[in-house]
């Protein structure tokens, strides 16, 4: 992918009411119609204390009960922001009811692998992806590290939505 083509593809994902129509694809309890690489996130907003959602791509999924996703614009990332202050969540997965969860920063060395596990399993989506979430943090992203944060969301057991 060209440069001007990761700054087209950054510029999309900032247009609010695009990347905002899978949200109300999930509340509709249609979520299975955008495949099982795709999640809804619930997390409290900071200062309003409301319910806030995103629809976020499942970056690597190790176990039953655990999802890792990128905030693909880093630290600034108003989802990412509100779960570092309140990690209690709620995941929506395809068309089930919402799952309580708890979200938590995953350090340099496993965010790496991760990484490096959905470069394997995805590389053409990661060929795509990776300058676009390189232009969007404003810097690279190797396989011996990354500044892109990644969340594990770690369902709690034995409770449901």
């Amino acid at each position: 992918m060209g440069q001007a083509a990761s700054r087209a593809a950054a510029a999309v994902l900032r247009t609010r009411w695009l990347v905002r129509a899978p949200v109300w694809v999930y509340r509709a309890r249609l979520g299975f119609i955008l495949g099982r690489r795709l999640l809804m996130l619930e997390h409290t907003g900071r200062t309003s204390g409301l319910p806030r959602y995103v629809v976020l791509e499942v970056i690597d999924h190790p176990r039953p009960e655990r999802w890792i996703v990128a905030s693909g614009f880093g630290h600034r990332a108003q989802w990412f922001r509100n779960v570092r202050h309140d990690p209690r969540v709620r995941v929506y997965l395809g068309s089930r009811k919402p799952a309580p969860a708890t979200a938590v920063r995953l350090d340099a060395d496993s965010a790496a692998a991760a990484l490096g596990r959905y470069a394997l399993a995805h590389p053409g989506a990661w060929s795509r992806l990776r300058p676009v979430l390189e232009h969007t943090l404003g810097t690279s992203i190797d396989a011996s590290g990354t500044e892109l944060p990644l969340i594990a969301l770690d369902l709690v057991t034995g409770q449901t939505g």
